[in-house]
């Protein structure tokens, strides 16, 4: 598999925005909360779930970081078009 270049936005493995891996992830644990389901389909739910947790919280980790640095950099002047990778979708 090849890498992706540095500046290409971050998606986590995928071209999936942060809000539609957020709905994938609640509608897996609403799945597993099923009784009805059998342990294998719970189990590669759960799998999934972790992964896709795993990277919805290294993505809150950089949109925080960037918040922070502007936080604090509130008098340094900013650029005209501020780099938010995050929220650049690709089509």
């Amino acid at each position: 598999m090849a890498k992706k270049a540095a500046a290409a936005p971050v998606k986590s493995g995928n071209t999936k925005s942060f809000e539609e891996r957020l709905l994938r992830l609640e509608k897996l644990g609403e799945q597993i909360r099923k009784t009805d389901i059998p342990l294998n389909e719970a189990l590669a739910a759960f799998e999934e779930g972790i992964r896709l947790a795993r990277t919805l919280e290294n993505d809150l980790e950089k949109i925080e970081t960037r918040i922070e640095m502007l936080m604090n950099c509130a008098d340094a002047p900013l650029k005209e078009s501020p780099e938010l990778e995050l929220f650049n979708a690709e089509d």
